[in-house]
């Protein structure tokens, strides 16, 4: 008589069956968790490299605030305020005499409709030496004036345009107030 006696405290595994069909799937899994440990190992100290760069700027910038405000403080002194408000006067001279109508009158041609014409035009400085443009234009209708703001929206030229107020002349003619920030063409080369 013969007995099938097992000793073994855990059944019979083939080792090879395991590996065969689960091998390569495990070992995509391993090149994949590398690279992706790789890709993200070289995205966190690039961003480090961006925090120091920000850091460094941050400075920078805290640095020319400092300048500005001693700067400030040195104009706003009694002594000082005549000399200040001389340059600010010669300087905003300076600004309107450089202010070339040609320019202006080129870059609208482009930009204006066939049925609308310009009635006036007058140019202001801000604080931030940006010029802008009020102008006064009268057409046959509505529709050209709106054209107008379009088109000098797509203009290098002719920023932030707005079509501010409009009424009916007579005759069904359309005077409308247009404004716009104008940006000359040496400013754009020089890269202000």
């Amino acid at each position: 008589m013969r007995l099938n006696i097992n000793l073994a405290t855990q059944p019979y595994e083939d080792a090879r069956e395991f590996w065969s069909r689960w091998g390569l799937a495990v070992g995509l899994l391993a090149v994949l968790t590398i690279a992706l440990l790789g890709w993200t190992t070289r995205n966190w100290m690039a961003a480090g490299r961006d925090r120091q760069n920000i850091t460094q700027l941050q400075q920078l910038i805290s640095g020319r605030d400092r300048e500005r405000t001693q700067a400030q403080t040195f104009l706003e002194r009694a002594a000082n305020r005549s000399t200040r408000d001389q340059s600010q006067f010669l300087n905003g001279l300076i600004r309107r005499k450089s202010f070339s109508w040609t320019l202006v009158f080129e870059d609208l041609e482009r930009v204006m409709p066939a049925n609308l014409h310009v009635v006036s035009l007058r140019p202001e400085f801000s604080g931030q030496n940006e010029m802008f443009l009020d102008m006064k234009v009268a057409g046959d209708n509505r529709s050209a004036a709106v054209e107008l703001v379009h088109r000098m929206e797509g203009s290098a030229h002719f920023q932030n345009a707005q079509l501010m107020e409009e009424h009916e002349a007579s005759e069904g003619a359309v005077l409308a107030s247009v404004v716009a920030t104008y940006i000359p063409p040496d400013a754009k080369r020089s890269g202000n």
